[in-house]
């Protein structure tokens, strides 16, 4: 299975010269680019990036190297496991806060969560695992394994499983699509509640037994591992070079800026996407609920969209738009949220009301389009009437 290829012929002018696979990021600057395109392509969710680069720099700091592997560049016999944070990235209450105390979790005992998980993994499989894979492209969920993998010493694969973007459900990734068991399934929060599912009845049971466990992380994700695969298998499911496309456009958004260019523009060019709309926030509504941020941000619209209204619903990440009440993008297709001015990507929590967005669309990975893809990520998944019309028809 190969990704979507960029349609970039028309503007390889703008394309940073490293956007390539195998890539070390050398200095803050690049981590910073690196966490502002996975938030770009995190589509909402995908964690918090104020987290995402905490991580990252921990491990710069440390002196470990930090980077990715193309794909072909793994060997096929190696054991890889996909390495991630789960739960709600629902900002934490103060109903929240005398929870945790009353539970007695106030102290964090855990640096490294996702690294204690495949601590957790290797001892209950017995298996030395050498190669992480990215769940999904978000602004913690992706730094959280590339930092993990420099801070063990083992490779990181530029790529991940759910198509280039950020996912709420575990279920919503190619290895599921492909039949794969995502049992066993490790789980460590940051207090150090360790668990193992050593069974379960389907992926789909699984998956909501790992929420149930998550909420107990309240809003900082308990770092899971799970799709405990030989590398010859990973190369068939994982959609490869996602990683450098976000250090890519990430590194576009900050250059542009700082030559007083249009980052907004520019980001949509390079993605081949489309500006679905510009306008201010009026309204917020949300609910931490089930182990998700659930939500709907409300714009007005600016400039030419003057006069229209555009929401979007979010169950971590943006899955469904409407504009003047009409539905538009849905998922898989991504729906990606910029500040107007600065082009710099916001995740769902950071929306505040009053703020100025752009909204740039851009087309989903060819295998969520299929008909078991729908299944998983599809508008009717999230209990939508809406059929799902591809972005490009429907702007």
């Amino acid at each position: 299975m190969a990704n979507k290829k960029l349609s970039c012929s028309d503007k390889m002018d703008i394309i940073p010269e490293d956007y390539h696979s195998t890539k070390t990021l050398k200095n803050k600057e690049e981590i910073e680019d690196f966490v502002r395109g996975c938030t770009f392509f995190g589509t909402g969710g995908g964690g918090c990036p104020e987290d995402g680069l905490k991580q990252l720099m921990r491990v710069y700091e440390e002196g470990c190297e930090i980077g990715w592997y193309d794909v072909s560049e793994l060997p096929d016999d190696a054991m890889t496991v996909c390495a991630y944070g789960m739960g709600s990235i629902a900002p934490q209450t103060t109903e929240n806060i005398e929870e945790m105390k009353s539970l007695g979790l106030m102290k964090e005992t855990i640096k490294y969560k996702l690294a204690a998980a495949i601590k957790e993994m290797e001892k209950h499989t017995g298996k030395k695992i050498e190669i992480i894979v990215p769940l999904e492209i978000g602004g913690a969920n992706t730094p959280d394994p590339v930092a993990t993998a420099a801070h063990m010493g083992i490779k990181v694969v530029d790529g991940d499983y759910s198509g280039g973007r950020a996912i709420p459900e575990i279920t919503q990734t190619t290895p599921h699509i492909h039949g794969e068991s995502m049992i066993p399934l490790s789980s460590v929060d940051q207090w150090g509640n360790t668990c193992i599912i050593k069974k379960a009845v389907n992926n789909q049971v699984a998956e909501k037994i790992g929420k149930l466990i998550s909420i107990l992380a309240y809003g900082k994700l308990a770092g899971n591992a799970t799709y405990f695969l030989k590398a010859g298998v990973m190369k068939k499911l994982v959609v490869p070079s996602t990683l450098s496309r976000a250090f890519a456009v990430g590194k576009l958004i900050r250059t542009t800026r700082e030559a007083d260019g249009d980052p907004v523009e520019t980001a949509r060019k390079f993605v081949s996407g489309w500006l679905l709309f510009k306008g201010k926030v009026t309204k917020k509504e949300t609910e931490d609920k089930e182990g998700y941020y659930w939500g709907t941000n409300t714009i007005e619209g600016v400039d030419k969209f003057e006069g229209h209204t555009f929401k979007i619903w979010f169950k971590n990440e943006n899955h469904i738009s409407w504009f003047d009440d009409k539905p538009f993008a849905t998922s898989p297709d991504l729906i990606c949220v910029v500040n107007s001015q600065s082009g710099e990507p916001i995740a769902n929590p950071s929306i505040k009301v009053g703020e100025n967005i752009a909204i740039l669309g851009v087309s989903a990975n060819e295998i969520f389009r299929s008909k078991v893809g729908l299944e998983v990520l599809g508008p009717r998944h999230f209990g939508f009437d809406i059929d799902y019309i591809p972005i490009e028809k429907r702007v």
